[in-house]
């Protein structure tokens, strides 16, 4: 009892002190206080408010960094903290409903609540942080941060390497957790071109691909040591961003190659349409507001536009050009080297088309050097139709040849649609490719796709294709053969049967009908 008689009169005195003393005096005294209380706790402590200066108005990254590490720290720690914050944007439930009623509802986001803390280890040492949570005086707003708790012995040398390892943490569960978009360009009114956007959702992933083993083992490393290259590409001063060219004939996967990408680096898609593309200028212009972390697809480029320049018409404007403004330089300059590589024409730009200059400009560039973490992909059915230039290494890096369907290609498709891996029908198909029966990995889909509730229906239609495939093929040879000795005027060989008219008119049928039937799968 006398105790707390003697609180009160402390408390009292105090009071006392605090309206008689001078603000500057109470001031002081509170300063020297903290200071003594931090001379005595074993512990230091460091700040992360949500917003930098006194305004309040610039975001403060790190703040962002701490929010989105703890979210992870949250859902693995055990146990959790005592009190947490739920939350769902209301676009995440109307995003729910607009999937239908099968799709997943999306997940609740967790965060710590005001005033609440939560425990980190790292290395050994115990790092406590605190949110803090404060209303300003008259008014509804908040002032949020954050604030950690280090051991004052170690809090110099574990700091850094601790903000580096959070960093990485919030760095990966923003990508793995960011929705992502696809877009593509629509010529504006104005000329310039603009990227118009919806969710990406294609379910293609390196599992679901049919590739070669050895080709999706070395396209996965390759895709990974890109994405976790910034350190190399800035030691080394290259941009960082590659590119794929993906060639093969039609259904051979290359869009959905490029959707497995996408999904195992978790990029954004931008599907750039060159046809919708009036001039260099607006291919710049696209490719500024391409975002970092995003594939850049121009799919077709064989298709596209005539990128094939006449070298010897060329060399002889640059050689003009050149001459005339020996001593000037115009805003054409950056892009004479790539002119003179490719054949383009920078006075095309002002007769309003895209040349291969400017494309090759947008690939390599001082201009594709305006963001990070980009692949450009180009696709074609020829690769033969394409200009040399635009294939070396620099701009397009890697070459992917996707080819008709093997063995190997054919079983993985066989047992994900039907569920068959043995039977005695594969081991036929088998039998037709490798005697050189092509079928892409569409067509294969395709067939199995019709018979999908019937495995053995399947992979018997599968096998009688493809043994089809190998009969026409060998009567054309046969046919080729013959021709070739009546042109010559040669004797049919001993031994071999001439083909008759009957014969003739059966191959020409068969031949029609194995046409009729590619053109209406295409």
């Amino acid at each position: 009892m006398e105790f707390l008689s003697q609180m009160w009169s402390l408390l009292g005195l105090l009071t006392i002190l605090q309206n008689v003393l001078p603000t500057q005096l109470l001031s002081l005294l509170h300063s020297l206080w903290q200071s003594l209380q931090d001379s005595l706790t074993p512990y230091s402590y460091f700040d992360v408010p949500e917003f930098l200066g006194s305004a309040a108005v610039e975001p403060n990254a790190l703040y962002r960094h701490v929010q989105l590490y703890l979210h992870r720290s949250l859902l693995l720690s055990s146990p959790p903290p005592p009190r947490l914050t739920l939350s769902l944007p209301r676009s995440a439930v109307s995003g729910g409903h607009a999937h239908g009623h099968g799709a997943a509802p999306s997940p609740p986001s967790v965060s710590l609540s005001p005033n609440h803390s939560v425990t980190d280890t790292f290395n050994g040492h115990r790092a406590v942080w605190t949110h803090h949570a404060d209303t300003l005086q008259d008014s509804l707003e908040e002032r949020r941060s954050f604030s950690l708790r280090l051991p004052k012995r170690h809090a110099a040398a574990v700091l850094p390497e601790y903000l580096a390892h959070l960093a990485d943490a919030s760095d990966h569960l923003e990508r793995s957790s960011r929705a992502r978009r696809l877009h593509t360009n629509a010529a504006s009114p104005r000329g310039a071109g603009a990227w118009a956007s919806v969710p990406f959702c294609h379910p293609a992933t390196f599992d679901t691909l049919a590739l070669d083993p050895g080709l999706k083992a070395r396209l996965l490393a390759d895709l990974t040591a890109f994405s976790e290259g910034r350190e190399f590409y800035r030691r080394t001063g290259r941009p960082w961003k590659r590119g794929y060219l993906l060639h093969g004939p039609p259904g051979s996967g290359k869009s959905s190659l490029i959707a497995a990408m996408a999904n195992h680096l978790r990029y954004d898609v931008f599907d750039l349409e060159l046809t919708r593309v009036a001039t260099n200028t607006d291919l710049r212009a696209l490719l500024i507001q391409t975002t970092n972390r995003s594939l850049i697809v121009i799919e077709d480029i064989d298709c596209s536009l005539h990128l094939t320049g006449d070298r010897g018409l060329a060399s002889e404007r640059m050689h003009k050009r050149r001459k005339l403004h020996a001593t000037s330089y115009n805003d054409d300059s950056s892009d004479s080297d790539d002119a003179d590589d490719a054949g383009g024409n920078a006075d095309d730009n002002h007769r309003g088309r895209v040349t291969l200059s400017g494309l090759l400009n947008f690939t390599d560039g001082l201009w594709s050097c305006c963001g990070e973490e980009r692949i450009v992909v180009f696709t074609t059915n020829h690769v033969d139709g394409i200009d040399p230039a635009l294939l070396r290494p620099g701009r397009m890096d890697v070459h992917v040849r996707l080819d008709a369907c093997g063995t190997h290609a054919m079983r993985e498709l066989v047992q994900r649609y039907v569920g068959v891996g043995d039977h005695k029908m594969l081991d036929a198909a088998e039998d037709s490719i490798r005697g050189g029966t092509e079928m892409t990995p569409a067509e294969v889909g395709e067939v199995l796709l019709r018979n999908r509730d019937e495995p053995e229906a399947a992979v018997t239609e599968l096998a009688a294709e493809l043994k089809a495939r190998r009969s026409a093929a060998d009567d054309l040879h046969q046919w080729e053969d013959s021709a070739a000795e009546l042109s010559d005027g040669s004797p049919t060989k001993k031994g071999r049967k001439g083909l008759g008219w009957e014969g003739k008119v059966r191959i020409l049928g068969r031949l029609r009908s194995l046409t009729k039937s590619e053109s209406g799968r295409r």
